[in-house]
């Protein structure tokens, strides 16, 4: 969280408003631990990670469903055959990532 610290504030100085994504959830392979966090603002601006890459489009796509909608959104993303590949955990495992609008 420290390293996203420096341009959440550049982003608050400025306006924005800001959702933050955190991984709460791992099982399996994942490939950020719990705590990972990823910071979303309505411009669509993106900083930190929640999946390397793997899930991070639908997290962002939520992300942004939770500044217009205010409500936080807890996401799961596991294993089945159909969603492996589908939201990028190919490398097997599940993770749950909780996504909130940072009030300013």
């Amino acid at each position: 969280m420290q390293d996203l610290l420096p341009e959440l504030r550049r982003w608050r100085d400025r306006g924005d408003t800001i959702a933050l994504a955190t991984v709460v959830k791992t099982w399996g392979s994942s490939p950020r631990p719990a705590g990972a966090k990823m910071a979303v603002n309505a411009r669509g601006e993106i900083i930190g990670s929640v999946s390397g890459g793997c899930v991070e489009s639908a997290v962002i796509e939520e992300a942004l469903n939770v500044i217009k909608s205010g409500k936080p959104k807890l996401l799961s993303f596991g294993v089945s055959n159909e969603q492996a590949w589908e939201v990028g955990l190919a490398c097997g495992g599940s993770i749950e990532v909780f996504v909130e609008k940072l009030e300013a």
